[in-house]
C-alpha cells in the first residue's frame, strides 16, 4: 500500500505563484481542523478503495489474478495524469464547488455500484463505472489540494502537514484493513456462504461494502458543505482553454530542460519497480488456497495482516526514515534507502517457499516489508521535491515525477498477474527480486545539482 499518495501535488503553479498565495490566503473563520482531516480521509478512501480494494473484490468474484490486477491497474490512469487537466479546474467557479461536485458524484457513484453487481454483465458496468469514478476521484484530490494550499498561510500549512497526512493515511487502514475484513466477515457469519470458494456469492458482502463507501462520502460532501472554505484562485490562473493550454505546454518544455533530466526521469520511473510487481500480488498471494501456492488466508486475517499491521508498519517506517535522512542528508543515504525498499521483499520469496501457516509469522513477514518501503520511500519523495521539482514549475514538475511513480506502478500492475500465473508464486517472486536491479542502478546514478 503506498501512503506517499498524500504528497502529490495538484497543479502547474509556478514558485511565485505558489508564494503570491502562501502570503495571501483566502480569509476564513472556519477551523482548518473541521476540514483538513475529512477532506484527505475522504481523498484517500477514494483512492485506495479504487486503486486497490477493488482488486481484492475481483479476486473474491472469481476473477484470475491476470485480470484482477491488470482491471485494478487501470484504476491507477487517472490520478496518474491529473496534472493535464488540473489548470482547467482553476478555469471555473470555486475549489469547494469542485470538491463538493466530486463527492457527491463518488457517494451516488459508489451506491450504483453496489446495485449494479447483480446485474447481467455486471461486471462490464463495474468497469465503466470504476474508469469513470476514478477520474471524479482524480478531480477530488485537485480541487482538495488547491483549498488547502489557497486557504491556509504557510505556517499554517507547515503546522497541519503531519495532520493531513496522517489523515490521508488513516484512509488505507478503513479500506485495505476495515472493509476487506467487514467484507469477509459478512460473507462468512452474515450470508453464511464458504470463504474459500471465490465466486458469484461474494457479490451479497460486496454490495454493503460499497454502499458503506457511498454513504460515508456523501456524508463528507454534506459535512463538507458547511465546514470547507470556498479556496482562492491561483494568482495568474488560466481563463480560457488556450490559457489552461499554454501553463500546460510551458511546464512540459521547462521540465525537459533540466539537467540530466531522463536519469531523473529513470530515476523516478524505476525507483519502485519491483513495489510495482508486487503491490498487487501480495494480497492475492495470502488469499490464494494453499494448494495453488498461496497462503490461504480469510478475507478478515488479510484485512488484518496485510490492511492494518502492514500499513501501521509503513506509517512508522516513514517516520523513521525522515528523521534518519534529516540527520544525515539525502545524497548520503539515498543508496540505502533503495536498499531499504527493494531487499525486504525477500520475505514474500520465503514465505512463497515455506507457506507458513502461523499467523504470527506472516504478519512479521509483512510488516518487515512494509516497515522498509515506508522508510526506504521517503527518500524517494525527497529527492523529487529537492532535485527533481525546483524550477519555473515546481509544483507542476513534482507532480510529473510522482506522476511517473504513478505509471510503474499502472504498468507493472497490469502485467502482474498475468506474470505470476505463468510462473507460479516462487518464481515469481525470484523475479520480483531480479526486478529490484534497476532500481539500484538508477539510485547510484541519480544526479544532485540542488543543495539539500
Amino acid at each position: 500500500m503506498d501512503n506517499t499518495k498524500a504528497l502529490q501535488a495538484p497543479a502547474p503553479y509556478n514558485d511565485i505563484e505558489i508564494q503570491k498565495m502562501k502570503k495571501s490566503p483566502v480569509s476564513s473563520k472556519k477551523s482548518p481542523l473541521l476540514w483538513v482531516p475529512s477532506g484527505y480521509f475522504t481523498m484517500a478512501l477514494t483512492y485506495v478503495t479504487l486503486t486497490s480494494v477493488t482488486a481484492i473484490m475481483f479476486k473474491n468474484l472469481g476473477m484470475d489474478n491476470g485480470r484482477a490486477a491488470e482491471y485494478a491497474s487501470y484504476l491507477i490512469l487517472a490520478y496518474t495524469i491529473k496534472p493535464l487537466f488540473a489548470p482547467f479546474v482553476e478555469m471555473y467557479r470555486t475549489k469547494k464547488f469542485f470538491v463538493l461536485c466530486a463527492q457527491l458524484t463518488l457517494g451516488l457513484g459508489f451506491a450504483g455500484v453496489a446495485l449494479v453487481m447483480g446485474l447481467p454483465d455486471g461486471i462490464v458496468l463495474l468497469l465503466i463505472a470504476f474508469w469513470i469514478l476514478s477520474f471524479v476521484g482524480a478531480t477530488q484530490d485537485i480541487a482538495s489540494d488547491g483549498v488547502y494550499v489557497t486557504s491556509l498561510d504557510h505556517r499554517t500549512q507547515s503546522l497541519f502537514c503531519g495532520i493531513q497526512s496522517l489523515s490521508w493515511n488513516i484512509g488505507p487502514i478503513v479500506a485495505s484493513g476495515g472493509l476487506v475484513y467487514l467484507s469477509g466477515w459478512l460473507h462468512v457469519n452474515h450470508y453464511h456462504h464458504d470463504p474459500k470458494v471465490f465466486g458469484p456469492d461474494w457479490i451479497d458482502a460486496w454490495r454493503i461494502i460499497f454502499y458503506i463507501v457511498g454513504g460515508t462520502t456523501l456524508a463528507m460532501a454534506a459535512w463538507h458543505l458547511r465546514a470547507m472554505p470556498d479556496g482562492a484562485r491561483a494568482e495568474n490562473a488560466p481563463t480560457s482553454l488556450r490559457g489552461a493550454w499554454h501553463i500546460l505546454r510551458d511546464s512540459f518544455v521547462t521540465f525537459f530542460q533540466k539537467r540530466d533530466v531522463w536519469t531523473m526521469i529513470a530515476f523516478a520511473f524505476l525507483f519502485r519497480l519491483s513495489i510495482g510487481f508486487l503491490e498487487k500480488i501480495g494480497p492475492f498471494f495470502m488469499v490464494d488456497p494453499v494448494a495453488k501456492g498461496g497462503l490461504g488466508l480469510s478475507n478478515e486475517l488479510l484485512g488484518i495482516v496485510y490492511g492494518t499491521y502492514g500499513l501501521i508498519a509503513v506509517l512508522l517506517g516513514s517516520l523513521l526514515g525522515g528523521i534518519f535522512v534529516a540527520r544525515r542528508g539525502l545524497k548520503s543515504t539515498l543508496f540505502l534507502l533503495c536498499c531499504a525498499v527493494n531487499i525486504p521483499n525477500i520475505t514474500f520469496l520465503l514465505m512463497s517457499i515455506y507457506q507458513p501457516s502461523n499467523l504470527l509469522v506472516i504478519s512479521a513477514g509483512v510488516a518487515v516489508e512494509k516497515f522498509f518501503f515506508g522508510f526506504g520511500s521517503v527518500g524517494f519523495m525527497i529527492y523529487l521535491m529537492q532535485q527533481l521539482a525546483p524550477g519555473k514549475y515546481t509544483t507542476a514538475h513534482y507532480a510529473f515525477g510522482t506522476g511517473l511513480m504513478g505509471l510503474c506502478m499502472m504498468v507493472t500492475g497490469v502485467i502482474s498477474g498475468h506474470l505470476q500465473q505463468h510462473l507460479g508464486y516462487v518464481s515469481y517472486f525470484a523475479f520480483v527480486m531480479a526486478a529490484t536491479i534497476p532500481s539500484f542502478i538508477v539510485t547510484w546514478f541519480a544526479p544532485f545539482h540542488h543543495k539539500e
